[in-house]
């Protein structure tokens, strides 16, 4: 042949080839065939249509063994083509696919007159088809004009319409905005008059305010001076007078120890013995700075604690987190408590020890031990200003110790008059009884 099979020819070739495989033998197949033999008619065309063309045009065996299957399926045609006069009502494409597999006597000239026929059939078609298609076409133009046209004469009348309503409306909105501006003017009228009505109830309040306020703080003094009185009348005695009494006992106190420990009897001392001198078996000064103790030594506790009429505040959950940290809050309170009655009893000191209760949900069911006074702060106040009020209401000269390493609370005690001392003093002091 010239020229390649037409495409239709070739596709009709692949089908009759792809029928006629089932009635040959796996060994009458040529190999590259062999694995479409159990395939449907179907799917061998999609899979194998490609082999099964190449082996009709290589193989002459393999295209004698399909003519046969054709010559069986197709007598009428293939008979026809043998004589050399197909039928002139067959199918050109079915003409030219059985003579290109028969390949009678001018089998090329056959497939290639079947092909320009089945070319000029496929044109007469696109023909009519491209017409067809022609005509609707121009209907749908004729209909889409007509609906344009009958669009555009709705269109107008709606625009028509619509600028009469435009023309009412900005009527209307004239009129809207001419009642706004009225509308406005006496907005703003009403509210200078509001503005001035506020000045002067503002002012009115202001006065009633700062009156209630005075009559409020009279109020207060009033209270604060009669439950004064009544607790003087009370007590027998006001909180001055107890502070200079606890301040006398405390002078008395410290007197009377340091004449014991001095033990100079009143009537031998002399003018003479104030001059300053070194005399046999005295201490020198450095002897005496020898005796100092260390600010870790819980002896300094002790002397501390030696003094008339001392005063022990213990900051407490700083002592008992320092020393037992991983035990409950309650067994610390327990823990420090029971140390400090025992350190009450040895030096007759007054102890107090404070903690934090701002966080408490209810009250601590505690019994204080005896010699201890056990204090909770109040809602909204901490341990700390608890502790730093207690020393500001000691008189000043009686000596107050504050064990706590918070360096806030101990600057602000030291600062009071008061001498602070490390928890870990304490808790040495402790541990040694």
């Amino acid at each position: 042949m010239e020229r390649p099979l037409p495409e239709k020819v070739r596709r009709r070739v692949v089908a009759f080839t792809g029928d006629a495989l089932g009635g040959l033998t796996v060994a009458q197949l040529p190999p590259p065939l062999r694995q479409y033999a159990r395939f449907t008619p179907q799917r061998r065309v999609k899979f194998g249509g490609n082999a099964m063309a190449a082996a009709l045009e290589s193989d002459a065996v393999f295209r004698q063994r399909i003519a046969s299957r054709l010559r069986e399926q197709l007598p009428e045609l293939a008979g026809a083509l043998d004589e050399g006069a197909p039928p002139p009502a067959a199918d050109p494409v079915d003409v030219a696919a059985v003579g290109y597999v028969l390949r009678p006597a001018g089998w090329a000239k056959l497939v290639a007159a079947a092909g320009e026929e089945a070319q000029r059939a496929q044109a007469e078609r696109a023909g009519e088809e491209v017409q067809r298609e022609l005509t609707r076409l121009r209907e749908e133009l004729s209909h889409a004009r007509s609906a344009a046209r009958d669009d555009a004469e709705r269109a107008r009348r709606d625009v028509e319409a619509l600028r009469k309503e435009l023309d009412g409306t900005q009527r209307r909105l004239r009129s809207a905005q001419a009642d706004v501006r009225r509308g406005e003017a006496a907005l703003r009228r009403a509210q200078s008059e509001l503005e001035a009505a506020r000045s002067a109830a503002g002012a009115d309040k202001a006065a009633s305010d700062s009156e209630v306020r005075r009559l409020k703080s009279r109020l207060a003094e009033s209270e604060s001076a009669l439950e004064a009185q009544r607790r003087a009348a009370r007590e027998g005695r006001s909180v001055e007078d107890m502070r200079v009494r606890l301040l006398l006992d405390t002078v008395l106190d410290a007197a009377q120890g340091l004449r014991r420990e001095l033990a100079l009897p009143p009537s031998e001392s002399r003018p003479a013995d104030t001059v300053e001198a070194v005399e046999p078996g005295r201490m020198s000064p450095k002897d005496v700075a020898a005796r100092a103790l260390s600010a870790t030594d819980p002896a300094l506790l002790d002397q501390l604690l030696a003094l008339p009429q001392a005063h022990l505040v213990v900051d407490g959950y700083n002592v008992t987190k320092t020393g037992y940290p991983a035990m409950p809050l309650e067994k610390q309170r327990l823990r420090l408590l029971g140390g400090l009655a025992g350190l009450a009893a040895q030096s007759n000191a007054e102890v107090t020890c404070v903690f934090d209760g701002a966080e408490l949900a209810a009250p601590v069911l505690l019994a204080p031990p005896r010699g201890v006074r056990v204090l909770f702060s109040k809602p909204g106040q901490t341990a700390d200003e608890l502790i730093r009020r207690l020393v500001r209401a000691e008189p000043p000269g009686r000596p107050v110790v504050v064990v706590s390493s918070d360096r806030e609370v101990a600057d602000g005690c030291a600062a009071a008059g008061a001498r602070p001392v490390a928890a870990t003093l304490l808790l040495k002091r402790l541990a040694r009884t």
